[in-house]
């Protein structure tokens, strides 16, 4: 393969200019970073939280290499119109590959060979002279897993970054675009890009004897205060690819004292896929409710039925055991109390399947609910933790509560590699989700339910200590999701 992308098109006069100015900055570039290393330290760390290690990983504008490198890809491209430049990348950084070309050019990225898990563009729209048009041009580098990751300076801080330059504390540049969010959001949208979720960090660029650290950790994330930060970034995925049209699935129905709900649950899910997985987890009853699961599973033979018993105690570790066994392309969750009717299950399939969604929370707080169905003080939880959780995951949460949440196998999977991030921590099983899917950024699309009262059985959650564990777990979200 040749070692340059770059093909002769017309570039603009500023453009020439940038071109130019990068050039001259090779040789000085990493005093410059030298001199500014707190702020790359912790744009490279985000980032890391942003993208997994051991992807398929394009950069475009990617400079000498180092962001690309920090992400320990399972391959990573890199591209960049500076000569100069990508000979430095090379010499730096062996192992990943580097071409020379304009990301501007359709010919140029026509010849990469794709798709990529992640493609970031750092810092790399404010150079651009048409980003739509650079947009348009990477669905054909895209997956229905593809996430574009777009980081750049907030308009905010302009007066103050061209008064650095002025004073020799930051490293010079040509006139860029300064663009805000809602630009961004513009653009992404006219090229078929739909967000995930943005984030705003680094209020304080410099160390200052770890002061800038607190900050940054502690007062930049927090409601209002974070967007006046240096930094923002975007998440992006396209809309463009075919939607995963799933064919089969598996209802995990995790099951404590349940033993009058064990037939219902399963003669109410209407048929809705055209492979269905039922799968019983019992979870050290004493009313008879495995025996229950059994007498079921025997009287439904043309039905496709597992009974196991979880191993630990808790609802999370009876999803993971039925999770772990499950066979279907979607994996879904219903509770055996029956408070969200069984009924409204295939929506839940339709969304993931056509793929508005790939992480589906149902919501109990849109529709009317039933009499008795919630006691008073469980509402107001219910409506002042989904707030907060919002704020941590910068995806839009009305209740992380509902027990039925449905994700495919595959991305399951991936929670699965990557829970060593947030550990053990979860005894109901919906923030091991919930985590997870935000670590992964999936798009999560909400599932109103009628939510209703129980018939058999009582509550299994305890208002006060279940309570004191949910403000653990925003401490805890906030430390792995927000202070790290």
């Amino acid at each position: 393969m040749k070692t340059s992308l770059h093909h002769p098109h017309v570039i603009s006069p500023r453009k020439q200019a940038v071109h130019e100015l990068s050039e001259k900055n090779v040789s000085n570039r990493d005093l410059w970073i030298k001199k500014n290393a707190f702020f790359y330290h912790e744009d490279h760390q985000y980032f890391r939280f942003l993208v997994s290690e051991k992807q398929r990983v394009l950069e475009l504008g990617c400079g000498n290499g180092d962001l690309l490198a920090s992400l320990d890809p399972a391959y990573g491209m890199g591209i960049d119109y500076s000569q100069s430049m990508i000979d430095s990348a090379k010499n730096r950084h062996p192992n990943l590959t580097f071409f020379v070309g304009d990301i501007e050019n359709l010919d140029v990225l026509k010849q990469i060979q794709g798709p990529f898990d992640a493609i970031i563009l750092d810092d790399t729209i404010g150079d651009l002279e048409d980003v739509v048009h650079t947009f348009l041009s990477l669905h054909a580098h895209c997956t229905q897993d593809t996430r574009i990751v777009v980081a750049y300076h907030s308009p905010l801080w302009r007066p103050v970054l061209r008064l650095a330059e002025k004073f020799g504390l930051r490293m010079p540049t040509v006139e860029k675009n300064w663009l805000t969010l809602g630009d961004i959001r513009t653009l992404l949208n006219l090229a078929d890009f739909e967000i995930i979720r943005s984030e705003w960090r680094q209020i304080m660029p410099l160390k200052l004897s770890g002061i800038g650290r607190f900050l940054n950790r502690y007062v930049a994330t927090m409601p209002i205060i974070r967007t006046l930060c240096l930094r923002n970034y975007v998440i992006a995925r396209s809309l463009k690819q075919p939607s995963p049209n799933y064919t089969s699935c598996s209802i995990v129905i995790p099951a404590r004292n349940e033993k009058g709900n064990i037939e219902n649950a399963l003669l109410r899910l209407p048929e809705f896929c055209k492979s269905t997985e039922y799968i019983f987890v019992e979870g050290n009853s004493s009313d008879g409710t495995l025996e229950e699961m059994y007498r079921v599973q025997k009287a439904y033979p043309e039905k496709d039925i597992k009974v196991m018993v979880q191993d630990g105690i808790g609802k999370g570790d009876a999803v993971r055991k039925g999770f772990a066994h499950a066979t279907g392309e979607v994996l879904i969750i219903l509770d055996a109390d029956l408070t969200t009717p069984p009924e409204q299950i295939p929506l839940f399939f339709e969304t993931i399947a056509s793929g508005k969604g790939e992480f589906i929370n149902g919501t109990r707080l849109i529709y009317p609910r039933e009499d008795e169905a919630m006691r008073f003080l469980n509402n107001i939880a219910n409506h002042i933790f989904p707030r907060i959780f919002t704020w941590l995951l910068n995806q839009h949460f009305t209740d992380t509560l509902c027990g039925t949440k449905v994700i495919s196998k595959n991305h399951y999977e991936k929670i699965v590699s990557n829970r060593a991030y947030f550990g053990d921590f979860d005894p109901f099983g919906d923030f091991d989700l919930i985590f997870g899917a935000s670590k992964l950024n999936l798009k999560v699309v909400e599932v109103p339910v009628r939510y209703a009262s129980r018939t058999y059985g009582e509550t299994q959650i305890s208002r006060f200590t279940h309570g004191w564990l949910l403000l653990k777990m925003i401490v805890f979200a906030f430390r792995r999701l927000k202070a790290f």
